[in-house]
């Protein structure tokens, strides 16, 4: 009798597991053919599961990440998932500012179309300090994207209609910004929380910006994933999130579904500056949908990477 309750237990305890890591998956089959996607970070994770999903709907996919090698490596996983050779790498460091200068100098002479920005490369909670002297979260996840997306808008409005995707986290609500300290540095955590409640202000600003240029921004989601943000960390916090992430978080093809979505569903249009979470728009804390903080954020943005 013991021995059916254990098995009764694990049986329930792996349905309630599975449960709580359903997710929605993007049902849209619009093609792309023709439209040209960039996706930063995209040789690993969410990033790699985004880029096979839009080149199997037949756009050019465009990784750039920093990591020359695994990024090739990805890029030929990519091509052999995908059924498709308009997949290539650009070397890209959003820790370094000059870095995402030349590379849109770059892309911009090479590449006459930009239909989808995805801004998905991120730093987890880590204290370390770019070549520019921002905290590694801020000035990756926030400060790299937001001078690349200035950089590129040009492109962006020229094709448009046009998509601007940023990879957020619902950990935000942890944390406001201070302006006097956006370069807060201290406890890894709260760094992170700061630099992904910038990616929502940043999409809500740009959305407002670009409003009847028909360039829409989305801040998404993507919900808890089986990433491998964790090798950034000792190895015993990475056995032990193994086992966590493996309890609970959802694999990355999982993760990957609301950024497609919100690359090609038609009715997303109408929800730009918008907050989704498993295909579909979320609500944001009332303090995240200061307008008012958004510009003063964009200002202050523009000043720290000299756009100003």
């Amino acid at each position: 009798m013991y021995g059916l309750y254990t098995i009764l237990a694990a049986l329930f305890s792996f349905l309630i597991l599975k449960w709580m890591k359903r997710r929605r998956y993007c049902v849209d089959t619009k093609r792309l053919d023709g439209k040209t996607v960039l996706i930063t970070g995209g040789n690993s994770g969410i990033g790699k599961e985004t880029a096979v999903g839009l080149a199997l709907r037949g756009a050019r996919v465009i990784i750039a990440s920093r990591d020359e090698d695994k990024s090739r490596k990805a890029v030929r996983e990519i091509k052999a998932r995908s059924h498709s050779m308009n997949v290539l790498y650009m070397e890209l460091d959003l820790a370094n500012m000059k870095s995402v200068r030349e590379f849109c100098k770059s892309f911009l002479q090479k590449e006459k179309r930009l239909d989808i920005l995805i801004n998905n490369a991120a730093m987890p909670s880590v204290l370390d300090w770019t070549d520019d002297n921002f905290s590694m979260c801020f000035g990756v996840n926030h400060l790299g994207h937001f001078l690349l997306t200035n950089l590129l808008l040009p492109r962006l409005k020229e094709s448009s209609p046009s998509r601007v995707i940023t990879l957020t986290c619902s950990n935000y609500k942890y944390q406001k910004l201070n302006f006097q300290d956006l370069n807060y540095n201290l406890f890894p955590f709260f760094t992170y929380c700061r630099s992904k409640l910038a990616n929502i202000y940043f999409t809500q600003e740009l959305a407002r910006m670009m409003e009847g240029k028909k360039v829409t921004a989305y801040a998404v989601h993507p919900g808890y994933v089986q990433s491998n943000w964790t090798c950034h960390y000792s190895f015993l916090f990475q056995m032990l999130m193994k086992v966590i992430m493996f309890m609970f978080y959802v694999s990355c093809e999982a993760g990957a579904q609301t950024v497609i979505h919100c690359a090609v569903a038609d009715e997303v249009v109408a929800h730009s500056g918008g907050y989704f979470s498993d295909c579909r728009p979320a609500n944001l804390q009332a303090f995240a949908k200061d307008a008012g903080v958004a510009k003063k954020l964009w200002e202050a943005s523009e000043r720290l990477v000299k756009l100003a």
